[in-house]
Parts: C-alpha cells; structure tokens; sequence
C-alpha cells in the first residue's frame, strides 16, 4: 500500500495533539460532556495516548493525541505515531497542538506507520489516513516515506529471494519508474572491464556477481552513490559463527539505502547528475573462494592483503569507487553495513559518517536534526593509515589489533576515491526492536539527512 496522504474530505476526524503541559488548559474550554468522557479514559497528554471522544450519537467527533513533555520527545523520534498506532482506522486531519516547526517530520511519521511488509504472510497496518497539513511539501514527505517503505522491503526480504539477480531487478524497476539509464557487469565481464575484487569476492556463489550502473538526469552538479550489496554474508573461508550470520540478509543495506536516496531526487526532480553504482554480489564459500594470505589487485591498481573473507564489503565498494572516481564527480557518497565496530561505537540507532569537508559535516548534522534521521561525524584520523599499511602489499583489508574498525575501514575506501570530494556511512540498517513509525527490520538510515542537505553539499 503506498504511503501517501488522504484526498480532501469534509469527513475527516479532527486531531488535537496535546502536549502534557497544554492538557490542562484545553481541557478547561471543552463542554462538560467532553471533560467527563476525557477524565473517565484517563487521558491526560502522555506521550503515546490516544482517544477518541464521541459525538452524543456515538460517531467519532474528535481524537486526541498524547505528545507528552519535551524531555520525553527528545529520547526518541515521531512521538505523534505512538498515539496514532492506537486510533482506530479512518481518515484524519491534524487540527491543533502541533508547532509548525514538527508538522513536516510528525507527518512522515503518520505515513511511516502504515508500513508493514506482507510479502509472505498478510499484516497489513489498520489503515490511518493522514489529510495533509497546511505548510507541508507533500511531494518531499511524500518520496520520503516511498523511499524508506522501498529501503525496508528490500533489507526485510530474506536472500533465497533478494540476491544478486533480484537486487539488481528492484534497481531497473526504479530506473524504469523514471526514466534512468542501467546497465550490468556480470561474472566474467568483470574481470574484463577491470573490476577484479568484486569478481573475487562474489565468484564462490552460483549466484553471479556483478555491478549494476544507473545514472539519471543531465545536468547540473555531479553526484554518485555507491552502495554495498553483499546479499548474503557467510564470512567466506573466515566461516562466520551461525549467529553472527543470521542477520546477513541485511548486508546489502547500503544498497538499498541509496536506492531509497535515488528514488527521492528522482522523484523531487532534483536538477542534478545524479548515478548509482551497486556492487551485487555473495560472500559465499567454494573450492575458488577467495582466502585469506591472497593479495588481489583493485581497479585503480592498488594491492590488498586479504587478512580475513569476512571483510568483503571495502573489496566490492573499492572497485566501484575507483570507477566512481574516474568521472570526477562534485561527491562521491557511499553507503554500508560496514564493521560491527560501528555498532559498538554509536548503537544501532546512529549512523556514523565520515568525510574532510566541514561545511559539509555541518550542514549534514543540522538536517539530521530537521528531518529526525540521525546521524554522528567519526574522523578519517590520518595517524591511522599506518594500521591498514601491511607492508607485503599496499592495504590490509582487516588490520590485526581490532582498534578503530570502523575508522580504518573508512581510511581504506578513501584510498579509491582520487581527488572527488567524499563522504561514507557505515550504517546499520536494522531496527533491533519496534518503536513508533519503525517496526523491527530493515530501515533506512543518513537517506534523509543527506536530501535535505543536499542543497549546501553539492551546491543545488
């Protein structure tokens, strides 16, 4: 079901969003029927209440919406979708309590609960639709929630159904939905056209590897995105342990987070050149798997020592990122379910970014805040580029120590990169648990960040 806004209708179901410090006072101006009926409910403003309260004749005459207190607003996100996944269905409209400066985001929010992913069993979300309010862009809320609901179907859909062939499908689905142009490099064509890591990396699976390619508009700026798509990870001859494998499927969230990035300039029309490169491929284990002690040569003819299979994904992004870097775009911008020390460093909530410009981390920052996606600047720390300098080659793909994983991970790709402005996110990509507007499963993260930044980061 799209996520999208109701049409206009005289019938909507008026919502009073009420603050805890703001109950009191509107509840003081409602008749006596509707104090009694709002007093016996115990509704009193928490955060994540909701109420209907009746007409005489029983038919809904408003709702309202608990949005609590300021503290409680700032240690989570879309506090008005806990009180809306507790209306019952039909169409609404929001008609008071709500600061001009929240409508955008506690609008995408309401359309964000209506996500839920019934591939394989039938759970649609009750159906609570939103009219849209004044002082919106209902195009942007609009591609947003299209972008996330594309972003989490993707991770959620397990591997047996989401490799190679089937990542590459979603992408020419979206490039036909606008118009852009794709194209593949598969198997040994890869070898061919100087893209050698993520043959090595993907040629242990029956399932072919390759690089899809799309590119979109023909003028202004220059932007490439390039995501990781490793569908599935077993951690190659270094065998991951079973439970740190089965949360694999999500290892080709990068992928599907940028997808998610180009449906939304895409489809806001952005005036820019816009391309998407996807290194598609599965870390699998076969008699020409790739082992630890071999040193591959990448596209822009570095060596790299492979120290352990299970650090594939800087392999496969490197090669797409040389390739990236040869068109000198104004920002290369790389998205990936990159290292663990991520998730140790920040949680599964933040997405930690990295880039030289501080303008940029700046002004990524502050839309973070806006459009409530949030992510946190690491450094690309210079002293550190020793830790991924073996000496037998001229990268280690996993230095020994396990200091700094995700840093160094960050200062390997910026080696393939040339003299492109760039920026790189090691994302997760998962919500561990529910929470309002974010069911457990695939979700997207830094997507949103960087479209509204977009303006300051390449100049729009």
């Amino acid at each position: 079901m799209p996520l999208t806004f109701a049409a206009p209708s005289s019938d909507a179901i008026p919502v009073h969003v009420l603050a805890t410090d703001a109950f009191d006072p509107w509840l003081a101006g409602q008749p006596d029927r509707v104090k009694a009926w709002v007093r016996a409910n115990g509704f009193k403003g928490a955060q994540g209440q909701a109420l209907i309260v009746p007409d005489p004749d029983g038919t809904p005459m408003m709702a309202l919406a608990g949005y609590g207190d300021a503290r409680q607003r700032a240690r989570g996100r879309f506090a008005l979708a806990g009180a809306v996944e507790k209306l019952p269905e039909g169409t609404y409209q929001i008609a008071s309590g709500l600061p001009n400066d929240e409508l955008a985001t506690e609008s995408l929010g309401w359309l964000l609960t209506g996500y839920s992913f019934d591939r394989y069993r039938a759970q649609s979300a009750p159906l609570r639709q939103l009219m849209a309010p004044d002082g919106i862009v209902v195009a942007q809320i609009e591609a947003m929630a299209a972008a996330e609901m594309l972003t989490r179907d993707l991770i959620n859909t397990p591997s047996s159904d989401m490799g190679p062939d089937e990542l590459e499908a979603a992408a020419r689905d979206l490039a036909t939905q606008h118009g852009a142009a794709i194209l593949t490099i598969e198997g040994d064509a890869l070898l061919q056209q100087n893209l050698p890591m993520i043959h090595a990396v993907g040629r242990a699976s029956p399932r072919t590897p390759r690089l899809i390619d799309m590119r979109w508009g023909s003028a202004g700026p220059t932007l490439t995105l390039v995501g990781k798509g490793v569908c599935f990870d077993t951690g190659g001859l270094n065998l991951k342990p079973g439970a740190s494998m089965g949360l694999m499927k999500k290892d080709m969230g990068g992928a599907a987070t940028v997808l998610g990035l180009a449906s939304m300039i895409m489809a806001l029309k952005l005036p820019l050149q816009l391309r998407v490169l996807i290194p598609a491929v599965e870390n699998a284990v076969s008699g020409n798997a790739f082992r630890p002690g071999d040193i591959l040569t990448a596209r822009n003819g570095l060596t790299v020592e492979i120290n352990n299979t299970d650090a594939e994904g800087r392999l496969v992004l490197a090669d797409a990122l040389a390739l990236a870097a040869e068109d000198t775009p104004d920002l290369i911008l790389s998205m990936a379910t990159l290292t663990g020390a991520a998730r140790v460093a920040v949680g599964p909530d933040l997405a930690p970014f990295y880039t030289d410009d501080e303008d940029a981390a700046a002004a990524l920052t502050r839309s973070s805040t806006r459009v409530a996606d949030p992510v946190w600047r690491l450094p690309f720390h210079a002293p550190y580029e020793t830790m991924i300098e073996p000496g037998i080659a001229d990268l280690d793909n996993a230095p020994s120590g396990g200091f700094a994983g995700s840093i160094t991970a960050a200062l390997f790709l910026r080696r393939f990169v040339g003299q492109s402005r760039y920026m790189h996110f090691d994302v997760y990509g998962w919500n561990p648990t529910k929470a309002p507007a974010r069911s457990k499963g695939g979700a997207g993260q830094g997507a949103r960040a960087v479209l509204d930044a977009l303006p300051g980061l390449v100049g729009l």
